[in-house]
């Protein structure tokens, strides 16, 4: 086949509360999230491998068969050759790895939605897109009337892995997030240093900065460029 070129927006989390825990361990959640136009570019074409091209910052990206791509083509039975043109920070809470496996399984004819949250949390919603409110271990996406919003991103140049922020939060107590984020708190504890970029933002906009998901993104409403901010709006579903 030719190239295919995939669009793999990120999602930003407007509130995530940690409702309990599963047997296996996993947390269940109550959250709103968003899409936005900040999106990674895939190029998929016959053959096999991946490779991962950083665009925007972020943690290192692996390209191995533990990435969210490879695993999503095993789901979807399929293989093929997928170069991530990578714009959306790994490590930055806006689900940059799951919108990538979730348009491989839109590009595989792959519907399951529930399934889908097998490979990562964060993949039923992307499949989904537009906004929702998400709850389950991420699996159960109920979508919602879609609002045009626009929002100002600081990402830090430090990363939060998602298990170790929650790992924290268990070790914390289970503390409840001020901003609506419950992730907040943990974030903080783990890696102190987001504070000065909440305070920097804060600054910056006269407004209270939330945090994205597990971090380490964060965002206020409204559009307020320059020094490092980005500003992104919300796609409809997709």
């Amino acid at each position: 086949m030719s190239v295919v070129v995939l669009s793999a927006p990120a999602k930003l989390t407007l509130s995530l509360r940690v409702v309990g825990l599963r047997d296996d361990g996993l947390h269940l959640v109550d959250a709103e999230m968003v899409a936005i136009d900040l999106a990674d570019r895939l190029h998929v074409s016959d053959g096999d491998g991946l490779q991962v091209v950083p665009v925007g910052g972020g943690l290192e990206v692996v390209g191995g068969d533990d990435n969210l791509v490879a695993r999503a083509l095993r789901l979807a039975g399929r293989s093929a050759a997928v170069v991530v043109h990578k714009a959306i920070p790994a490590g930055a809470g806006l689900g940059g790895g799951s919108s990538d496996a979730a348009a491989i399984l839109r590009w595989a004819g792959w519907t399951d939605v529930t399934e889908a949250a097998a490979i990562g949390a964060d993949v039923s919603f992307c499949m989904v897109g537009g906004r929702a409110r998400v709850t389950g271990v991420g699996e159960v996406v109920e979508p919602l009337e879609f609002r045009a919003m626009s929002f100002t991103l600081l990402t830090p140049s430090v990363g939060c892995p998602t298990a170790d922020v929650y790992r924290r939060w268990d070790e914390l107590g289970g503390p409840a997030g001020e901003s609506g984020n419950d992730l907040e708190p943990a974030a903080l504890d783990l890696v102190p240093d987001l504070a000065r970029w909440r305070d920097d933002l804060g600054d910056a906009t006269g407004l209270c900065p939330r945090l994205a998901g597990s971090g380490s993104t964060w965002f206020v409403e409204g559009e307020y460029p320059g020094g490092g901010r980005q500003v992104v709006s919300t796609l409809p579903p997709t």
